[in-house]
């Protein structure tokens, strides 16, 4: 699976702002949230949460809206199944 493009756009104690760019088929790979966070994609799409047993979800996002997910400490991986690729940003 490919991996996916992150950029972290800012980092401190407060927060952290990254961008993740996945193309079809491509994963972030099993990260854990250290803080609770935000996630606002830039373009609308259907995404797979992976968990950490390999249980699947779905995810239907939609562009500019923003999700806040709790707890800190989650562990998840984001898979990217469409044809089109999807862009977001997470805080």
């Amino acid at each position: 699976m490919l991996a996916a493009k992150s950029d972290v756009q800012i980092d401190n104690e407060e927060v952290r702002v990254t961008e993740w760019r996945l193309a079809p088929g491509s994963a972030t790979g099993h990260h854990t949230h250290g803080m609770d966070y935000v996630i606002v994609p830039v373009v609308a799409g259907e995404m797979t949460i992976v968990a950490p047993n390999g249980e699947r979800s779905k995810a239907q996002l939609t562009a500019g809206k923003s999700y806040f997910a709790k707890p800190a400490s989650s562990t998840t991986s984001l898979t990217k199944p469409q044809p089109r690729s999807c862009s977001l940003r997470s805080s």
